[in-house]
């Protein structure tokens, strides 16, 4: 009807096919045709892919031809929705599919990557067969409660279940830097007026980002960019400078904002001008850091001038000059040490989905109370009970145990046409 060229209906899956889309005899443009054979396609349906030649008035023209005929715009992850209902993959191979397309970084997309091929999901299958073996034995014995019989071994169970506390226990400790890995580090840069800050951000970002200057107070408000390191993304904050004087009232809300900025961040990078900052004022800026809370790295500036000396129970100093950019190549390392914490960027099931961390809290709560089940010797039923639960919530993670909301509000964060 559309596409005079071939009877598509008579074609074989995976095929491409060249011709003229026509309207009412006019020629609307000449396209490549792709064509995908249920349930040989992405969705597992029967699916024709149209390729024209990219003007927005033809894509419009071929858009409106179709839904002249009744045809409907594709609802946002509404195809990698059918994916998941036509079983071609799981809930959470699907919401990988939504991760891959927003990686900013080597890191994120080889993490997104590794779950939508599966390897999460392996995980997961493994920890719910153990899980159903023991529990259809537990069920097994209700049926012959009057007879005082087990058939699960204790011991065995709770071998398993160790087994099963450490596979849940890595994956909930793989979180922080899953969170990371997807949504980056919050980086503020904190210090004095003129100990270098916004040279820094320059010599970091090596570009000319942030007005540098000697005057004292320069920067009033905060500067945000973006800086990849070996694949991890840092989302850097220039700070105005902090001092506990000062009649300015436009620098009063800048140091305020700088505060608030610290505050929000994952990690400080606290920079000193080793030229004018004695050790009594250094270890007081220890002090109010370890008070913070807050992760920090001590940087020592103007190091190619004069270097730092040792502080008492500080963090060993990094030296650099943001001027020459000494010492930058170290800095980066730390940062970078600090976010894998001994841990390795290889292709491994890392969690990075806020979702799939809550589901496995409640597996790892689950998993406690059956074993402290098995310990107080409570009844067969009472330990399927909580199987049950662990199974539900392990359910929750892939999609075995779903409802229509759930999946509304995971697609609806989906980009159209996926």
């Amino acid at each position: 009807m559309f596409f005079p060229s071939k009877d598509l209906e008579k074609q074989a899956s995976h095929t491409l096919h060249v011709g003229w889309l026509v309207q009412d005899g006019q020629r609307i443009d000449e396209v490549v045709v792709s064509l995908y054979k249920a349930p040989k396609s992405y969705t597992g349906e029967e699916v024709v892919e149209i390729s024209g030649h990219g003007s927005p008035y033809v894509l419009q023209r071929i858009i409106d031809l179709f839904v002249q005929h009744g045809i409907r715009m594709a609802k946002p992850g509404e195809f990698t929705l059918r994916a998941f209902l036509n079983s071609k993959m799981d809930l959470a191979q699907a919401e990988a599919v939504a991760d891959v397309i927003a990686s900013q970084t080597e890191a994120a997309h080889r993490t997104s990557m590794h779950q939508m091929r599966g390897g999460f999901s392996k995980t997961l299958a493994f920890l719910r067969d153990q899980l159903i073996q023991f529990g259809a034995l537990i069920e097994l014995e209700l049926d012959f409660a009057t007879e005082d019989v087990e058939f699960a071994d204790r011991d065995k169970l709770v071998s398993l279940l160790q087994i099963l506390q450490q596979h849940v226990g890595e994956l909930l400790q793989s979180f922080k830097l899953g969170n990371v890995i997807k949504s980056g580090v919050q980086v503020a840069i904190i210090g004095k007026p003129n100990a270098g800050k916004s040279t820094l951000l320059n010599q970091l970002l090596n570009e000319n980002r942030a007005i540098v200057s000697e005057i004292a107070g320069t920067t009033r408000d905060t500067i945000e960019e973006t800086l990849n390191i070996e694949g991890i993304l840092f989302r850097l904050i220039d700070t105005a400078g902090i001092r506990e004087h000062t009649l300015d009232t436009i620098e009063v809300i800048g140091i305020e904002k700088s505060l608030e900025k610290m505050e929000q961040a994952d990690l400080v990078l606290y920079l000193f001008d080793v030229q004018t900052e004695s050790p009594f004022d250094l270890m007081e800026t220890l002090n109010w850091l370890k008070q913070s809370g807050k992760h920090y790295l001590l940087i020592g500036n103007k190091a190619d001038i004069m270097k730092p000396g040792p502080v008492d129970g500080a963090n060993q100093v990094i030296p650099i000059s943001a001027k020459t950019g000494e010492g930058i190549s170290t800095l980066k390392q730390k940062m970078v040490d600090w976010v894998l914490a001994g841990r390795h960027l290889k292709e491994d099931t890392i969690v990075t989905n806020a979702r799939h961390y809550q589901a496995l809290l409640e597996v790892d709560r689950s998993l406690a109370d059956i074993d402290a089940g098995i310990q107080e010797n409570r009844s067969g039923d009472l330990l399927a009970l909580d199987i049950r639960r662990c199974l539900h919530y392990l359910g929750e993670i892939t999609g075995q145990i779903t409802n229509e909301d759930q999946l509304d509000y995971i697609f609806s964060k989906f980009c159209i046409g996926k």
